[in-house]
């Protein structure tokens, strides 16, 4: 039975593991793009906190970002890369397929 699950678990992407990550890559696969006002209060999360999970999954090629001043107020803006939406993807089916295999 372990190694059947280990077959499972080795598809789930580390990246994805927190639920502010998981909620920043799912509001993009449902978003074409966000600012970061907007994820912060969607996500109820703190500047600090967004940023540093922002920048991981910038850092892993998942994101884009934009950078703009609209009046004189700076504006980041973020969407999914092609990437992203697929490692996401993945990384979804991989979990309702350990789900889904494992009901008993």
């Amino acid at each position: 039975m372990m190694e059947h699950a280990i077959e499972y678990l080795k598809n789930i992407n580390k990246a994805f593991e927190s639920r502010a990550r998981l909620g920043i890559m799912s509001v993009l696969m449902v978003e074409e793009e966000v600012d970061f006002s907007f994820l912060k209060e969607t996500l109820d999360l703190t500047d600090g906190n967004l940023s540093s999970h922002l920048r991981a999954l910038e850092g892993a090629s998942y994101l884009n970002v934009e950078k703009q001043f609209i009046g004189r107020r700076p504006n980041t803006r973020y969407s999914a890369t092609a990437k992203g939406k697929n490692d996401f993807k993945s990384h979804l089916d991989a979990l309702e397929k350990l789900i889904r295999d494992n009901k008993p």
